[in-house]
């Protein structure tokens, strides 16, 4: 029996990880040198895509044979393993930010575009599984760029692992890729849940309060630390949702649901310029495009939009 389908965006990865053979040095080079293998681009962390055939049928990922890697991404490609689909292909992504124009690129040019991640999430353009897929390349080569050297002896380091490690030649110490843990929570209170808003946000719109996991600190005392930091809200129970990777640069969100003590609270002016409660059938009508318009939340692509639906729906 298969796991729950994730309702968030950039979840639900339908690749064999193979983690397993990624230590593998003559597997993984044997996959590299496999005509059916194929890779997708980034440049400068912007997937490749090709445009849609018809009207209304969507984007596809720029997926290319592995004969084209070293003219793209050099000899010394940054390229990441990233699974095996279900036809037994194995994929990967691969880093080509050094070409100085690369959707001009004699292998590349007509045939489709460099895009951000987000726009493709938001605009609907890609399928959910293959959002997943870029999601883990994005995040990973993303990783490789900020962590080139060690950090225990200052000595460039080397990829390693099918891309998982990165090793340091100097002092033996190994480096994995991280993920950062966020809490993303909806506080409710009866018929009546809690939103936020930052200055820096559009005009209009509130979310769920969210913020960084600190070292040892378990998922219900991060969610009732930020909504007491953020709002003076007393926690009085904490209940898992969901979760959704984030590639930005490589976060996990943790969703939750929150039940407030009361309904008092403070907004401290810092994270948060505004906050209120909302009634269960404001939130019902903004979902369904009959809102009044002083307000308006974060669209589906967004956990926090997740959040609100399932207390709306509650």
């Amino acid at each position: 029996m298969g796991i729950p389908q994730n309702p968030n965006i950039f979840a639900n990865n339908p690749l064999d990880r193979a983690s397993y053979r990624r230590a593998d040095k003559d597997w993984v080079a044997a996959q590299l040198a496999d005509s059916a293998s194929l890779f997708v681009p980034f440049h400068r962390l912007q997937p490749f895509v090709l445009p849609e055939e018809k009207p209304s049928q969507g984007k596809d990922v720029g997926w290319l044979r592995m004969g084209l890697l070293h003219e793209l991404a050099g000899p010394e490609p940054l390229v990441v393993f990233l699974g095996i689909n279900k036809r037994g292909k194995s994929l990967f992504a691969a880093d080509v930010s050094g070409l100085k124009n690369a959707e001009n690129h004699p292998a590349l040019k007509g045939f489709g575009a460099f895009e951000e991640l987000r726009g493709l999430a938001m605009a609907g353009e890609i399928t959910p599984s293959e959002l997943a897929i870029l999601a883990q390349g994005k995040s990973m080569i993303d990783w490789h760029q900020r962590h080139g050297f060690c950090s225990v002896c200052g000595t460039r380091t080397e990829m390693a692992e099918a891309g998982y490690k990165r090793a340091c030649p100097s002092c033996k110490a190994e480096h994995f890729p991280r993920t950062d843990p966020v809490v993303i929570m909806l506080a409710t209170h009866g018929d009546t849940c809690f939103l936020g808003r930052q200055k820096i946000w559009p005009k209009g719109m509130f979310s769920a309060l969210a913020g960084f996991i600190e070292p040892g600190e378990s998922i219900e005392e991060a969610v009732a630390r930020e909504l007491h930091e953020e709002a003076g809200l007393s926690t009085a129970s904490v209940s898992y949702h969901s979760t959704q990777p984030w590639p930005y640069p490589s976060s996990l969100m943790i969703g939750c649901m929150a039940v407030a003590e009361n309904d008092t609270f403070k907004i401290d002016g810092i994270e948060l310029s505004e906050g209120r409660w909302f009634s269960r059938a404001e939130v019902k009508a903004v979902l369904a495009g009959k809102g009044d318009g002083s307000f308006w939340m974060p669209p589906p692509f967004a956990i926090a939009h997740q959040l609100v639906k399932t207390f709306a729906e509650q």
